[in-house]
């Protein structure tokens, strides 16, 4: 069914929803999705709760993850997302677009924009992925004062706080800055760019009744690992950041190689989402019983006219 029947709507809010699936038994699995397609595809095959990256959003948009987005642009994807699969949404906050004040703007506007979740990060702008080097963070208590401010913007929203602080400081320093993170009003934290094993199962043995989220991005710092496995290091939540870009974007340059080659997109038709599956997957057909005055569509096939459609 589409967004557009009132009666489908979660009477539950997105915030309360996110929260009552991380307390859960098991791990949730998050997803990235990074426009409502992603969103709607990931839904079909049974997840319960998506993310939107940052670095998703930006390279979408041809820009690099520097935090050059701005709030309103985030809200956009994150209504996109939110509409398309009805599903609550963590969302990357990266270093909540300023100090105190702007911090609470952003939750409040992407609360109102649907989101369920949000992290927001302990580095200074402009930011850099957390895989990268030489990141350069802000105080522990800056950070706090940024959790706080979050918090207390919230309605129901879920607030993760992320830490950097693990290449620089130390296993000890990130777990000192979570715990004063989560002390400040943090529902969870991420601790980021960790790189073996023992340190993901350290970080979660020093901070045993912290809800904690882990992120298996490909090309970065951490190894691989599966969800099952990060539940057994004590983990809650895990989430894929930029699977669903990365896939998209090799699939696109792919095709655009064959067009280049043999002007033809002929070749690449196997490796295509059939106009059959992106309407079943829009719910095309739902939309159309909503308006009496649109004609059912027929597939068309090769070589086929209007007359013989009809």
């Amino acid at each position: 069914m589409t967004y557009l029947i009132g009666a489908n709507s979660p009477a539950t809010p997105a915030g309360q929803r996110f929260k009552d699936m991380m307390r859960a038994k098991g791990i949730m699995q998050i997803p990235g999705a990074h426009n409502g397609q992603a969103a709607l595809q990931a839904k079909d095959r049974g997840f319960d709760a998506l993310y939107l990256s940052g670095a998703a959003m930006t390279a979408s948009m041809g820009l690099p993850d520097l935090g050059i987005i701005t709030i309103d642009e985030v809200c956009f994807f994150i209504r996109q997302v939110v509409r398309a699969s009805g599903l609550p949404v963590l969302v990357d906050g990266d270093t909540g677009y300023g100090e105190t004040l702007n911090v609470m703007n952003m939750v409040r506007a992407f609360e109102d924009a649907g989101a369920a979740a949000v992290h927001i990060e302990d580095q200074v702008l402009p930011k850099k992925c957390g895989h990268l080097n030489d990141k350069k963070l802000v105080s522990p208590y800056e950070m706090a004062q940024k959790v706080a401010a979050a918090a207390r913007a919230r309605r129901d929203m879920v607030i993760i706080a992320r830490t950097d602080a693990a290449g620089s400081e130390g296993l000890d320093g990130a777990v000192a800055r979570a715990r004063l993170y989560h002390e400040a009003g943090a529902d969870a934290i991420f601790p980021e760019a960790l790189i073996s094993e023992d340190m993901f199962r350290e970080f979660s043995r020093q901070l045993p009744d912290v809800p904690l989220l882990a992120n298996m991005t490909e090309f970065g710092r951490s190894p691989y690992f599966t969800a099952s496995q990060f539940e057994q290091m004590g983990y809650s939540m895990v989430i894929w950041p930029v699977s669903s870009l990365r896939a998209a974007n090799k699939a696109q340059a792919d095709l655009y190689d064959t067009l280049a080659r043999n002007g033809s997109t002929e070749e690449m038709l196997p490796r295509m989402q059939t106009r059959e599956e992106l309407y079943k997957t829009l719910r095309y057909y739902d939309y159309e019983t909503l308006d009496a005055g649109i004609v059912a569509t027929v597939l068309p096939h090769v070589g086929q006219s209007d007359r013989s459609a009809a």
